[in-house]
């Protein structure tokens, strides 16, 4: 693992921190590494959630490095625009509950990341961007695809079009996080809601996850519907299914192995 991600797992939940100070930006060798920490996540039967933040206290992440882009290199920016994609993509297929502690700034490929996870708690002061077409860049990791699914066309046209930048009252009120908390406390939001993740049972969660995300592919609501019923008879084949009803009856709490 690249030195600008750190990982640390508590029971459960991994939490996944960016670390590439001052303002947290992606490089071409954290990326990758996201990518595949990710995966390892996906193969680690004993973790059911993830946290995502940034190091320090004023940013979530910046995005990538302007610098990167400066002499024009179509070949350089291919490459990054691929490792940007590949790694949220890999994030946003996280099996578990994703959750960003947006602990600041979170710009560009910044927010594209949090947009990447399935809950986002702000801290009060944290501001949200997707600054590039003033730059004469766009959004290409997710960023025009998740934003409008986020918060609607409208709002979506002003920050990407308009370059408007909402703080993090603003980004409550139209849906772009679910919850803002005081500075300093993201973290312990986002695990305290991890926590409540892990008490389900992680094959009924990743089956969920699926289902949830199926919405934004435009299917009808008789495909949905059909994948809810084939995917809750699938979990019959799981031993969590048989774990999570004893449980219940016998009232204690479930004992889940994610299998």
């Amino acid at each position: 693992m690249s030195d600008l991600i750190q990982l640390e797992k508590r029971g459960h939940i991994a939490v996944l921190t960016i670390n590439n100070p001052p303002a947290n930006t992606w490089t071409a060798e954290s990326l990758p590494a996201l990518k595949e920490t990710i995966r390892e996540l996906n193969a680690d039967r004993n973790i059911f959630a993830l946290v995502v933040t940034g190091q320090g206290e004023k940013f979530f992440s910046a995005g990538a490095d302007l610098k990167t882009f400066a002499d024009g290199d179509k070949a350089r920016a291919n490459q990054m625009a691929q490792l940007f994609g590949e790694a949220f993509a890999e994030l946003s297929k996280f099996r578990g509950v994703s959750i960003a502690a947006v602990n600041g700034y979170a710009m560009g490929g910044g927010l594209e990341c949090a947009m990447a996870c399935d809950i986002r708690i702000a801290e009060e002061h944290a501001q949200m961007a997707l600054p590039e077409a003033g730059v004469g860049l766009l959004p290409c990791a997710g960023g025009t695809q998740n934003l409008p699914w986020l918060v609607g066309e409208g709002w979506a046209k002003r920050m990407i079009l308009c370059g408007e930048r909402v703080k993090a009252d603003k980004a409550l009120q139209i849906g772009l996080v679910e919850e803002v908390v005081t500075s300093g406390t993201s973290l312990d939001k986002a695990l305290a809601l991890a926590e409540m993740a892990c008490k389900q049972s992680p094959s009924s969660t990743a089956r969920c996850k699926t289902l949830v995300m199926s919405a934004r592919d435009g299917r009808s609501h008789d495909d949905g519907w059909r994948m809810e019923r084939e995917l809750f008879v699938e979990l019959f084949s799981t031993e969590d299914q048989k774990e999570g009803v004893n449980a219940f009856l016998e009232k204690r709490t479930p004992d889940w192995k994610n299998r």
